[in-house]
């Protein structure tokens, strides 16, 4: 059955996208034409956001459509497994919590690279800033390009290579007219509205199927267990338990994107309940994204790609109108993401590597001119790797996401890990682990991904338990060189910009909160493992 949205779109849909883009448009204009405080967009808020902003920033960064295709796509094929990667993801927020977030409000620090930088020199902060300029390109840029793609593809009927190139150049033109700090203001309303749609989308299918005890007797039972056997093809148990912790600690307390919204905590308690808050909302996937795409395999079985779940669901079951709205929420918070990606990957790029290390004497004028020869680049490279992306074979859209999470994240995780549990832990050591291990992990990625693909050589382990090897021989060769690292040259963390013995400890209201989680957290896994 077809699911092209643009058949289905009537007069007022047309209405609605057009008098978005326009409003979007004037936004980007007003926004162009006032002056910018450039000092605005290099602090989060003053640092002054509550625990209820932390949380619905946190959870905007991470729960954007791309995800929630993804999410659709493997609860149309698998089932319920993939709230593990949301729900699972409460103990490593927990370690953001209550470990991470201490040490780098102690340390005053405004970004990943700078705190590693306070603790092992410039030449650690360098390596990590061209990490995050790669992490930038591929995890957030590219991927998020894909994604847009692939929606756009699937309501347009036109060519991957098209779809991207017209998101690109429609993200590219809000960040040169200034409209990205307009979008921004007004992005938790966005995501309000996303979840608006989403939940509408899941009640009209709930009601489709007949119940929700009609949707339970009409899937496999497989559909409901969290927790798969070993031996499962898709997401077997070993794969998640080891292999997810690898890049959940380096997505949640590592990743720049993610950990800002604290580092712009009132207070450290703000911050700890924030990162609770999100862990809270969290729970809410399962209805609200994966629910979708089970519903979709009762009501339209054999979908030729799992990925266009959530779009054949909104083709059919909503009414006129409504698809105009998915359109506008959808692509809307898809080029944020992507405008939001640019913009950070210019500024890195300009600040921390062309002004400090090609040209300290840089005036204003070539900064600005190197910016935008950095977007421009940046939507060059974000298209390749998207085309990229889309030509890999034998992954769904969820597998590709984590897969390449899964090779990007190995070295950040060992070096951050080891220098907030292991004080011995040597300058030469994290370096190597930064450049070196970089370069193989991502090197592995290459082969798996695209020279000997998994579903032509059987013989690789799942992609999971691929990044924990990686991660466990990361960490051992770390060690090794820290341990042989002994001479008079040998640099381990200066720990004085943050003595843990003076680190602030969690409050009443933060134990009592991640207390209730916990609980509720440990329940749900119980109740869906009872088959």
């Amino acid at each position: 059955m077809g699911n092209n949205i643009i058949e289905r779109l009537t007069a007022l849909d047309y209405a609605i996208v057009i008098a978005y883009l326009v409003i979007l448009m004037l936004i980007g204009y007003r926004a162009s034409r006032t002056k910018k405080d450039s000092s605005e967009s290099l602090f989060l808020a003053n640092k002054s956001l509550g625990w209820q902003s932390i949380g619905f920033n946190m959870w905007g960064t991470n729960v954007g459509p791309s995800m929630l295709l993804a999410f659709a796509s493997i609860g149309y094929s698998t089932g319920i497994v993939a709230a593990n990667f949301d729900w699972y993801a409460f103990v490593f927020l927990f370690l953001l919590a209550i470990v991470f977030a201490p040490k780098y409000l102690a340390a005053k620090v405004s970004t990943m690279p700078e705190f590693m930088g306070n603790r092992y020199g410039q030449s650690t902060q360098t390596i990590l800033a061209w990490y995050a300029l790669i992490k930038i390109l591929i995890s957030w840029l590219s991927l998020g390009l894909f994604a847009g793609g692939f929606l756009v593809r699937q309501i347009l009927g036109i060519p991957m290579w098209q779809s991207v190139t017209v998101l690109v150049l429609f993200a590219g033109l809000f960040t040169f007219a200034g409209g990205l700090k307009a979008i921004a203001k007004v992005n938790v309303f966005q995501m309000l509205l996303l979840i608006g749609v989403s939940l509408t989308l899941t009640i009209l299918g709930v009601i489709k199927v007949g119940g929700l005890s009609e949707i339970y007797n009409r899937t496999p039972g497989h559909f409901w267990n969290l927790i798969h056997p070993a031996n499962d093809a898709n997401y077997p148990w070993p794969a998640i338990l080891l292999g997810y912790p690898v890049a959940a600690v380096a997505f949640f307390c590592t990743d720049q994107a993610m950990v800002q919204s604290v580092l712009g905590a009132k207070n450290l308690e703000q911050g700890q309940l924030g990162v609770s808050f999100i862990g809270w909302l969290k729970i809410l996937s399962l209805p609200m994204f994966i629910l979708t795409g089970i519903l979709c395999y009762i009501l339209y079985p054999g979908l030729k790609d799992p990925a266009e779940a959530y779009m054949t669901m909104v083709t059919n079951l909503f009414p006129p109108g409504m698809n105009g709205l998915v359109i506008v929420v959808l692509i809307a918070v898809l080029v944020g993401t992507i405008g939001s990606s640019l913009n950070a990957l210019s500024t890195v790029f300009t600040i921390d590597v062309y002004a400090k290390k090609i040209n300290p004497n840089a005036t204003n004028k070539e900064m600005i001119r190197m910016g935008r020869i950095t977007v421009v680049a940046g939507c060059l490279f974000a298209i390749m790797m998207a085309l990229a992306i889309d030509s890999i074979k034998g992954l769904n859209l969820f597998d590709v996401f984590q897969s390449v999470l899964g090779f990007i994240a190995p070295p950040l995780s060992v070096v951050f890990l080891l220098t907030v549990f292991w004080k011995r832990t040597t300058r030469k050591a994290v370096n190597t682990i930064l450049s070196a291990g970089s370069a193989f992990s991502l090197g592995v990625g290459v082969v798996y991904l695209w020279i000997l693909p998994p579903d032509k050589y059987t013989w690789w382990p799942h992609y999971l338990l691929l990044s924990f090897y990686i991660f466990a021989f990361l960490s051992i060769v770390a060690i090794i060189i820290s341990l042989l690292d002994t001479g008079a040259g040998a640099v381990v963390a200066d720990t004085s910009h943050s003595d843990d013995s003076n680190l602030t400890k969690p409050t009443k209201r933060v134990w009592l909160s991640w207390g209730l989680l916990t609980i509720v957290m440990v329940a749900l896994y119980i109740f869906f493992n009872g088959h």
